[in-house]
């Protein structure tokens, strides 16, 4: 039937759903939202995956959902609250899987899978790439979390405890990052395991009481840094050709620190690892052991000589990273910006045994704090030794028990000391330019005493020229007497030849004229 009316259509339609509303039946109608809300719309988890599109957020609300969730489809998973939302397989198969691309799942506490499978899981990754797990709670289960042939995938800020397997396994997984989880309490295997894996980035986790903190097997080319491992019975097993896998600014405190049969770096060139069991020395005080660290399967370069911290500081939407390395606990670590300076202020605690030493060095990104530093121990200043130009690194000791830091970066101090460089400069300059007027005074006055010498030299030239000038002109003088004599006596001479010539001419003249007597 074709209604041609629309008003006539429209009443219809609304007797229509009058009717099933009457008859009890639900009607789902999502009016162009991108979040779809469990149980308001749909009852499980599961239906709300189906129904949805890619890209969709599905909202779940604080409550046990005894399901086996399937994500097939880009979604996101946001429990409302991470203690009260959960999932819980119920002690069958894995409790989440993923099988799709851009995937995030977060804020749920994810429980009790199969004991039974090869890798029931909490959250099983099964070829995904790009997905993301974060801020959850992953407890009794087989293994925590297993990537399989996955890739591009962050685990991150979640909290891994009481696996019978692996924590965190990757298997046959690449360019994945495991960052800031805290795994514990997985005493039968690995807090975080490698098989067949390359090219993973493993920073900033809490590693502890497992059997092997971290397992590598056949696995080379990862990066593990920044992880607190401790309390386990090796801290890393690398075996089965597991090589080239670099291991830096970790902190190591276990039965066993590292068995390794695999040729791997233990450094990143500048630093190492902070080993319990190091007894070395820093004579020269930048918190980096004089001397290397031997361990089971390798050699660490450069071990520190306190426990490695990593911090985070959002400012102006950056966020940067601060490290420490220690021999003091560190906590209650914060950065601010002082509202009516405008300084920016960091501060943190730091405990120990009192009246031992105690030892801080700090590396702050000088585009976060660059200005000249105030490095105050309970209100009293220290004096900081900076280690490095290319980023603010400062190294300064104090006398322990519970003691609060305080670092100022300080803008007043910046602008003194850009006046005071600049008054050191004009000085400078000052000093310059009166070296220069002197040496221009010094050679003056050797150019006066040699003009003095040359004036001298010309009067002495001067008369003696004069003196030449009249023993000339006497000269010249005798000279021209003598040229007068010369031509008087020539031309005397001259007309006497003429004369005598002339009187000899004649009388032979007379003698021929004269007749021959007979």
């Amino acid at each position: 039937m074709k209604l041609k009316n629309p008003i006539l259509a429209s009443f219809t339609i609304l007797c229509l759903l009058y009717v099933l509303f009457l008859m009890g039946c639900k009607i789902y109608v999502k009016a162009g939202t991108d979040v779809i809300y469990v149980p308001d719309e749909f009852p499980t988890i599961q239906e709300a995956i189906n129904n949805a599109n890619d890209g969709d957020m599905i909202f779940v609300r604080a409550g046990i959902y005894y399901e086996h969730v399937i994500v097939n489809k880009s979604v996101s998973l946001v429990g409302e609250y991470r203690d009260s939302t959960i999932v819980d397989g119920h002690r069958t198969g894995n409790v989440i899987t993923i099988k799709a691309y851009n995937v995030s799942i977060s804020g749920f506490t994810i429980q009790y899978s199969s004991y039974g499978g090869l890798s029931d899981s909490g959250i099983y990754v099964n070829q995904s790439s790009s997905s993301n797990i974060h801020h959850n709670t992953i407890t009794n289960n087989y293994y925590g979390i297993y990537l399989s042939s996955s890739f591009n995938n962050v685990v991150s800020s979640n909290i891994i405890t009481n696996s019978q397997r692996d924590g965190i396994s990757l298997f046959s997984s690449f360019n994945n990052v495991v960052s800031s989880n805290t795994i514990v309490d997985n005493s039968d295997s690995d807090g975080i395991s490698f098989v067949l894996s390359a090219n993973n980035v493993v920073s900033g986790n809490i590693i502890a009481n497992n059997r092997e903190g971290i397992g590598l097997y056949s696995s080379s080319n990862n990066v593990v840094s920044g992880n607190t491992i401790t309390n386990n019975e090796y801290g890393i097993l690398a075996l089965s050709y597991s090589s080239n896998n670099v291991v830096h600014c970790n902190n190591f405190n276990n039965i066993h620190q590292v068995w390794s049969d695999s040729k791997n770096i233990w450094d990143d060139g500048n630093e190492g690892n902070y080993w319990s069991d190091y007894n070395g020395t820093d004579a020269n005080q930048d918190g980096i052991g004089d001397t290397s660290h031997g361990i089971n399967g390798g050699i660490d370069r450069f071990p520190l000589m306190g426990m490695f911290s990593d911090f985070s500081v959002i400012y102006k939407e950056e966020t940067y990273h601060v490290t420490t390395v220690c021999n003091s606990t560190i906590s209650e670590f914060r950065f601010e910006i002082g509202p009516e300076t405008g300084n920016k202020i960091m501060r943190f605690n730091v405990t120990g045994e009192d009246g031992t030493v105690g030892f801080c060095r700090v590396i702050i990104p000088t585009k976060l704090m660059n200005y000249p530093f105030i490095v105050i121990v309970d209100g009293e200043g220290v004096s900081p030794t900076f280690l490095d130009a290319a980023n603010e690194t400062l190294y300064f000791t104090y006398t322990l028990s519970n003691r609060t830091i305080t670092i100022i970066s300080s803008k007043v101090q910046h602008l003194y000391y850009e006046l005071l460089d600049k008054h050191g400069k004009l000085q400078t300059d000052l000093y310059n330019l009166n070296e220069t007027y002197y040496d221009l005074l010094s050679n003056y006055s050797l150019l006066l005493g040699n003009y003095s010498q040359l004036e001298g030299s010309y009067c002495e030239l001067n008369n003696s020229y004069q003196e030449h000038l009249l023993d000339y002109s006497k000269n010249v003088h005798n000279i021209r007497n003598l040229v007068y004599i010369f031509a008087a006596t020539t031309a005397i001479f001259i007309m006497t030849t003429i004369y005598l010539s002339k009187h000899g001419h004649a009388g032979k003249t007379s003698a021929r004229r004269q007749p021959i007597k007979s």
